[in-house]
């Protein structure tokens, strides 16, 4: 399992290239590996509101690539 830390605009980005694509079954880089993605706040969870509008995301790829 491997994990990166992108900016948003980096996950947006790999979206719009199709890097990424939602199958309505979870998310999955071209090569068909599964990928988790995880929104990092610098706030505490009490206080995050909106999980889609992070500063970060950690993308965690299962298997090995």
């Amino acid at each position: 399992m491997e994990e990166y830390i992108l900016s948003k605009e980096e996950l947006v980005k790999m979206f719009k290239t199709k890097e990424i694509m939602d199958t309505g079954k979870g998310w999955f880089l071209k090569n068909n590996k599964e990928v988790t993605i995880v929104a990092l706040h610098e706030l505490e969870a009490k206080y995050v509101k909106d999980v889609a509008n992070a500063e970060f995301y950690k993308l965690i790829v299962e298997g090995k690539m």
